[in-house]
């Protein structure tokens, strides 16, 4: 474990460097630059506090980033091109962008744009695997209760947006998990094939994210006017990056009229890691999950699925609970693998011969995911709740994970940590402080973890 450097101490190591014969090679890295700014306000909080009532260490926090602009965050996608995706772009198209490039979501870009444009009208939203991934589960289900085909389903929907399509398969009563478990199978395996999938458009407001005024906001498609650049971690993205459930947050040069980054919860918690041996990373990383209130998800609340039963069944109980990911289990309740809701894609771009997923397990499932990507998302990474909040974040930054669960003594689930969960721990929002902002912002569930 690295120890506590004290301020001097990290003087004269930054000295040492630069003295070295190898210090034009050697540099703190970015994120641990955003570390030593954070400590540097600490240091100062302290002595501005000497004979006065002391800041609690989450008010320090809050303080600590609200001074550090967000454009000193390190560029997610630094030396490679910003993967967009084009506003005539189809379901499957968007798909394929995304599985190809690994990434979660991203922005949808305006093909109709002119070359002047500003970000708002350059920028459409923000589209997520997961929001497409849910939406087809349920079109699934909908076309299986109305026992019609994909396809069938899709010319009645009209097939050109996904909202039109969203607004009709409302009215379409949510069948039981146990009800029709082969038709809706079927027609999830017709779907790489069928219209739905192939011609429906990606630009519709039930699934773009726009930000305005710096925040994010899910909004009807179409210009939104005083918008203005994000300009602090805690107050904008790590606050919407934990309270409000996203994953991702796009960065807007106002100037340039494009997106200059995009802060990733994956991120956030990869810059914590490269803070260990700082000061007030450590007098918060050290503690354990308990003193500090996680795992926030307990055991009777984590849904699982076990390794004998339909892989679709798992993708179907994320859609239902609002989850990203869910444990797959053996016959003594240990967790043998995982299945998050983005391996959808491997439903939907397996070959037509394994693409029966009436038969399909999730033991199966994840073991054809594994050989046909080599993706070690699908494997599980565990923890106790004994371990420290710093042993937590390292863990999940060098697997690159989304979550970890909690095991007891004798391995079994015991709890689930998510990124977000980790997030929620370091900064929290003062009373009012968005004030109405969100006024008329469409709400998220209750129990919504995607």
């Amino acid at each position: 474990m690295q120890a506590v450097r004290t301020r001097p101490e990290q003087q004269r190591a930054a000295e040492a460097v630069e003295a070295s014969p190898l210090a034009s090679s050697r540099s703190w890295s970015p994120e641990a630059e955003i570390g030593m700014r954070v400590e540097d306000i600490w240091d100062s909080l302290d002595v501005q506090q000497q004979g006065q009532g002391q800041l609690s260490h989450g008010d320090k926090l809050n303080s600590c980033f609200d001074s550090i602009p967000v454009a000193s965050f390190p560029h997610t996608f630094d030396g490679a091109q910003l993967v967009e995706i084009p506003s005539d772009a189809t379901l499957a198209e968007a798909v394929d962008i995304l599985s190809r490039n690994r990434i979660i979501s991203a922005p949808v870009r305006n093909v109709d744009a002119p070359e002047d444009a500003s970000w708002i009208d350059r920028y459409i939203g923000i589209v997520e695997f997961a929001g497409i991934a849910v939406w087809l589960l349920h079109q699934s289900e909908a076309a299986a209760k109305a026992d019609v085909s994909a396809d069938e389903l899709a010319a009645k929907l009209g097939t050109v947006t996904l909202e039109g399509a969203a607004a009709a398969a409302a009215n379409v009563r949510e069948p039981k998990m146990a009800e029709s478990e082969g038709a809706i199978a079927e027609v999830f395996g017709a779907l790489p094939s069928s219209d739905l999938f192939n011609k429906t458009k990606v630009t519709i407001s039930h699934f773009c994210q726009i930000f305005r005024e710096g925040h994010l906001r899910i909004v009807p498609v179409g210009p939104i006017p005083g918008a203005a650049e994000l300009r602090h971690l805690p107050d904008d993205a790590l606050l919407l990056l934990s309270k409000y459930r996203m994953k991702s947050l796009p960065v807007v040069d106002i100037g340039e009229g494009t997106i200059s980054n995009v802060i990733t919860q994956g991120a956030v918690v990869h810059m914590l890691s490269e803070c260990a041996g700082l000061h007030w990373f450590e007098e918060w990383g050290t503690k354990t999950l308990s003193e500090i209130g996680l795992p926030i998800m307990r055991l009777s609340k984590i849904v699982k699925v076990r390794e004998d039963e339909p892989a679709l069944k798992a993708f179907r109980l994320m859609r239902r609970k609002g989850v990203g990911g869910i444990p797959v289990v053996d016959d003594s309740g240990k967790a043998v693998g995982s299945i998050m809701i983005k391996d959808v894609k491997h439903l939907l771009t397996a070959s037509e011969a394994n693409r029966d997923y009436r038969t399909l397990t999730a033991k199966e499932f994840i073991t054809n995911a594994r050989q046909s990507s080599g993706e070690r998302q699908i494997s599980i990474i565990t923890c106790s709740r004994g371990d420290s909040v710093k042993e937590i974040i390292s863990k999940l930054d060098a697997e690159k994970r989304q979550r970890i669960y909690v095991i007891n003594e004798e391995g079994n689930l015991d709890g689930l940590i998510t990124l977000r969960d980790i997030i929620a721990k370091l900064v929290y929002e003062p009373p009012g402080y968005f004030g109405d902002f969100f006024n008329g912002v469409i709400p998220l569930p209750q129990n919504s973890r995607v």
